[in-house]
């Protein structure tokens, strides 16, 4: 729904009906008392109150009172319910007095005054209570479809995880490195296919949660390069520099280990004398950087797969404008960032 077409409808629509109700409680009362004077001041109620709530409604936005929870929103929405409701009974007052519908003493009398403040005061707590009540709706709502979103990425993204484990190219080139392991190298054909078995575990593990540790998808990524290893031998180095601390910093799963496919898939393969592969995690004045700096150049890659995509896509439904994904190629290497702003 567009809320600001939604809300000045609303807004005259309303006014212009607490303006008819006095008119017509008026000419309940006495008919005759409906004339000119009465409309003009139903007038001037209708477009001070509309001007009045418009300045109110600013001022909140500005002030940030729509995000702030309902104990500390309450206390200052009674004051500013307060202040709006003396501004216009003394708008009503005065114009009683300049349009003669009443005496100076009558006018200006404390009870009146109060009277008058009371009944706008209702009306100014009354017009909040929708206000904000939509707003809150709206905020739900919004949070609900967030929610669900991000909910459907990480299924999505555990799924084409799961897929590219899976990948009988990469299940075949992994077992047939393991079977000529088995007579060469029997010790470490047992330790690649508990490797290989690990990392399946944690793909299924991980991919249940919103967020995981640092440690947890670093261990993924290790699993996965050590299958790699296996096929690419000398031709593949891999560096880890994880700054102490930032092992239990939680980041979105398989975000890491999709960027260390990418820098095997579109990098190193690519490479005849192969290259390195170097992963690292630290802070700086921007924030927690995890980066994965891979030999090769972006020349002639036209689709990265949906990997980088997905990354992007999950980096702005979980933190909106608090991270990035940047990717660049420097001096022969090809460096992808994830950056999660302080």
């Amino acid at each position: 729904m567009d809320t600001k077409r939604f809300y000045w409808p609303v807004q005259l629509l309303g006014w212009a009906a607490y303006c008819s109700l006095i008119l017509l409680s008026v000419y309940n009362r006495d008919a005759n008392q409906v004339n000119d004077v009465a409309i003009i001041n139903a007038i001037i109620i209708f477009v001070s109150g509309i001007l009045i709530t418009h300045v109110q409604r600013i001022f909140y936005i500005r002030m940030g009172w729509l995000d702030m929870r309902l104990p500390r929103l309450l206390p200052r929405l009674i004051v500013a319910s307060v202040i709006s409701s003396t501004l216009i009974a003394l708008i009503d007052v005065v114009s009683d007095y300049l349009t003669n519908a009443a005496s100076l003493s009558e006018v200006f009398s404390i009870s009146n005054i109060l009277l008058q403040i009371l009944a706008a005061l209702l009306l100014m707590l009354f017009w909040n209570a929708i206000y904000f009540t939509f707003h809150f709706f709206q905020r739900s709502r919004q949070q609900e479809i967030s929610n669900l979103e991000l909910e459907a990425s990480n299924r999505e993204s555990e799924l084409k995880n799961l897929r590219s484990q899976l990948n009988p190219h990469f299940l075949f080139n992994s077992l047939n490195s393991i079977k000529a392991l088995v007579d060469i190298d029997p010790a470490k054909a047992k330790f690649s296919i508990t490797t290989l078995s690990n990392l399946l575990r944690q793909s299924l593990v991980l991919g249940k949660e919103n967020l995981v540790s640092l440690e947890s998808e670093m261990g993924l990524a290790k699993n996965y390069l050590e299958l790699e290893k296996i096929r690419f031998e000398e031709r593949l180095q891999v560096e880890w520099k994880l700054t102490p601390g930032l092992e239990r910093f939680e980041i979105p799963p398989f975000t890491l280990q999709m960027l260390v496919e990418n820098a095997i898939k579109h990098g190193i393969s690519n490479l005849k004398e192969g290259g390195i592969v170097e992963v690292a995690a630290y802070e700086d004045a921007d924030g927690v950087i995890v980066k994965v700096t891979n030999s090769g150049s972006l020349d002639g890659v036209i689709d990265l797969g949906v990997g980088v995509q997905n990354i992007k896509q999950r980096l702005v439904l979980q933190y909106g404008g608090g991270a990035e994904f940047t990717l660049e190629e420097n001096d022969g290497k090809v460096i992808a960032k994830m950056i999660f702003k302080k």
